[in-house]
């Protein structure tokens, strides 16, 4: 079977979050529910000084779907939504 990559865009509350501390908690939470995988984040901004961090990482289509790790990185502190931005296949 294929891998996927996924890129989730996660907002921040505020503009005070520290996104690199929300960052490593998301990443954790990653690697939990699709075990070790690669990940690569950014940090890009949105409007008046509010900065959005994108997280993508690689996992295995027989996993299914995200909705529960989504509902996981929704319910760190700090975190004002989650969504799935993009979404690949990877064949190789």
């Amino acid at each position: 079977m294929a891998n996927v990559i996924i890129t989730l865009k996660i907002m921040p509350e505020s503009p005070e979050i520290d996104l690199n501390e929300l960052q490593k908690k998301a990443i954790d939470e990653i690697k939990e529910f699709t075990g070790e995988t690669e990940t690569k984040s950014t940090i890009e901004p949105v409007a008046f000084g509010l900065k959005a961090l994108k997280i993508t990482f690689v996992m295995d289509e027989n996993r299914g779907g995200t909705e529960e790790l989504e509902n996981n990185i929704s319910g760190l502190d700090g975190v004002n939504s989650v969504e799935v931005i993009d979404v690949r296949r990877a064949i190789g």
